[in-house]
């Protein structure tokens, strides 16, 4: 059969004309009869069936040398199928273009895959582009190999279509948070991907032979064009071109050797660090509720727009780098791919901050926002999305904190605290049912003949990971949770116990009170007075050796339940401290209406009296000491100082008439076993 002969029989059906399809079939099909009457019947109808298929197909030999080809691959590739055999059809489709999809050609050339499949960007000599699916499949028992080619031009742009649709937001027009994390995922791979996707097939010789069985009928009138059927027609068409003299044996890969491909390293330009702007802004929840989510739509968009034109280029364009995209609500991300350092950031980040600033007119509406935001620059190695996200996540969070309307670096050292928090404020409840929580004491020393009055019970938390912790890093923690209730209770129990323990140790020994630090959500959220008298009968400990010390910012403007919790305590026999007196309200005049016992003088008070190390005395701080100590006196309370460091700040207080003090000059916090120590050995010349 000559090239003519083909172009006869794979003249193309019009899809509107049934009758002339069937009398062109006929007309081929004799043809076919007469001028290869060697051929069975059955071949001769796979071979018309071959050319006038609608599927662009070619039969090729194992170098992947066209051999044959019908007239809608000339088609589709713009040329006739005449001008296609001896050409390689690697050059014909492009692939030999990257190394994945060339090997993946070759091993079903040489039948280590039963089937290729690829998808080929391929340019039509009119100038269009047209995407084509290939497929590649080995016809079992010859040496050749069958091509089929299919126009997915359409599906690929309704996919595209599709696909920007649910990458886009539909509100501000910008990458949705579907695309932003593909996009950060890929800017984070230091992986070189793939070129070109690809397809093995499971199709075997028994597929292919139970499809020729079954389809060689429908075949003969153009019918069926199933991978079986095209199997079948391929096999008949290599019978024809061996018998017309064509055969050739297989030989070595054409086009680009195995091996050879196209380089995956990266380009000049490429920093290898990237940064993320990530903001939200401040009080937009207002404006949807109070002008309408239409309004707040528009707000959006318009605050898309600045964004924007702040990153330069806009969108997801590759110039510049920078994707900005909405995350959802009005949380907005602009990601700055090979970002130069933490100065480009911050200048994206108050460029953005003064652009928002400006008044926005919508609809008639002028609305003024702001935004806060959490900025992160970072090296890409070693930099996973969900880290880098939750860094700008803590980041934003560190913004809106700091006053909103602003943008914050994020701080490595202030995350590591963070981290610490969390990990406390998740540990804290299982550590009171551990107890890995202990007690120390503080002696209370009489400053006017240095004997133990009492002592300071102080929490200390073993933590089996950060070691000895002192009550500034987990009570503020447990007093936001609501863990200190628990934790307070404990402390309580195990303070008056051990204090009932030395009196029983020591009964010739004046007996030591006990003070204990009550936190104010104590008060409110638990029975306090009814805790109290309950520990106080387990215990056996009498209600006078209980100091109880609330700080002076819960004490002062106590009313209701608080006020009531104190009368009670302090009817009962406990004594009533305020700790840290004179840093928080000291309004005076609810001296006269608390049942308070005890001033405790903050330490910044007594730090004013040091003279040693070139420290000179503050004389305002000793005139407010010296007036508060009298007023106390008057008012009936006793008065304690804090921090008493050298003997010079003591023999100070002594003058002045200070009752107690408490400080490093007499003991540090101490485990229970020295305060006994201490009780053993005390006399009225000190400790």
């Amino acid at each position: 059969m000559d090239r003519t002969e083909r172009q006869t029989m794979g003249r193309a059906v019009p899809d509107d004309d049934t009758e002339r399809h069937d009398r062109t079939t006929a007309e081929q099909t004799d043809r076919t009869e007469q001028r290869a009457p060697h051929e069975s019947g059955e071949a001769r109808d796979y071979r018309a069936a071959f050319h006038i298929s609608r599927l662009a197909m070619a039969l090729l030999d194992r170098e992947g040398t066209v051999l044959d080809a019908n007239d809608a691959l000339g088609e589709l590739l713009g040329t006739g199928a005449d001008a296609l055999p001896d050409q390689a059809a690697a050059d014909l489709l492009d692939l030999a273009s990257d190394t994945r999809t060339w090997h993946a050609y070759h091993e079903a050339l040489d039948s280590l895959r039963a089937r290729f499949r690829c998808t080929r960007r391929l340019k039509h000599p009119d100038g269009r582009t047209l995407w084509a699916e290939v497929t590649v499949a080995p016809v079992p028992d010859t040496d050749r190999v069958l091509l089929s080619v299919t126009d997915i031009s359409d599906r690929r742009e309704l996919q595209a279509r599709l696909r920007h649709l649910q990458q886009h937001d539909p509100v501000t027009r910008l990458p949705n948070r579907t695309l932003f994390f593909e996009r950060l995922a890929a800017a984070l791979d230091s992986s070189a991907p793939g070129d070109g996707p690809f397809e093995g097939g499971t199709y075997g010789s028994r597929t292919y032979a139970t499809g020729a069985a079954a389809y060689g009928t429908g075949i003969a009138y153009g019918v069926a064009s199933a991978a079986g059927a095209a199997a079948a027609a391929a096999s008949a068409a290599s019978s024809s071109y061996r018998a017309r003299g064509h055969d050739r044996a297989s030989g070595g890969v054409t086009g680009p050797g195995r091996g050879n491909g196209r380089g995956n390293g990266r380009g000049d330009g490429r920093t290898g660090r990237i940064g993320l702007c990530y903001l939200d802004l401040d009080g937009f929840k207002a404006v949807n509720d109070t002008l309408g989510h239409r309004t707040g739509d528009q707000l959006l968009a318009a605050v898309a727009g600045r964004l924007t034109e702040c990153a330069d280029h806009g969108g997801y364009t590759r110039s510049g780098g920078h994707l900005v995209a909405r995350l959802g609500g009005d949380e907005f991300a602009i990601l700055v791919e090979d970002s130069t350092g933490t100065e480009q950031l911050a200048d994206l980040a108050r460029s953005v901050l003064a652009a928002l600033q400006r008044p926005f007119d919508l609809a008639g509406q002028r609305l003024s926002v702001s935004a806060s935001i959490g900025v992160v620059e970072r090296a890409v190695e070693g930099t996973t999305p969900t880290g880098l996200m939750q860094a700008a996540d803590t980041t934003l969070y560190w913004a809106k904190a700091d006053g909103k309307a602003r943008w914050t670096l994020f701080d490595p050292e202030r995350n590591a605290h963070r981290m610490t928090r969390q990990a406390l404020t998740s540990a804290l409840r299982p550590a009171v049912e551990r107890e890995e929580f202990v007690l120390q004491y503080q002696p209370l020393v009489g400053m006017a003949d240095g004997i133990v009055r009492g002592v300071e019970a102080l929490v200390r938390w073993n933590h089996p990971q950060f070691g000895t912790l002192s009550p500034n890093r987990f009570i503020g923690i447990a007093e936001e949770d609501g863990s200190i209730v628990q934790l307070g209770g404990w402390v309580l129990r195990t303070a008056c116990r051990q204090a009932r323990r030395w009196q029983l140790d020591h009964p010739g020994a004046q007996p030591l009170f006990v003070s204990v630090n009550v936190a104010v959500r104590q008060v409110w959220d638990s029975d306090l007075v009814g805790d109290v008298a309950g520990i106080l009968a387990e215990t056996g400990l009498s209600p006078h050796l209980l100091q109880l010390e609330l700080t002076e910012s819960a004490v002062m403007g106590s009313a209701g339940r608080p006020l009531q919790a104190l009368q009670a305590l302090s009817d009962m026999g406990v004594r009533i401290a305020i700790d840290d007196f004179g840093t928080g309200y000291s309004n005076l005049a609810y001296l006269s209406r608390l049942p308070v016992s005890v001033l405790k003088l903050d330490g910044s008070f007594v730090r004013g009296f040091r003279y040693d190390e070139g420290v000179h005395p503050s004389p305002a701080d000793e005139t407010i000491v010296e007036a508060l100590i009298q007023l106390a006196h008057r008012l009936g309370l006793t008065v304690t100082a804090e921090c008493v460091e050298t003997s010079g700040q003591a023999a100070r207080l002594q003058r002045i008439g200070c009752d107690t003090g408490q400080g490093w000059l007499f003991s540090r916090p101490v485990a229970p076993e020295r305060i006994a120590e201490i009780i053993a050995a005390v006399s009225p010349n000190g400790v």
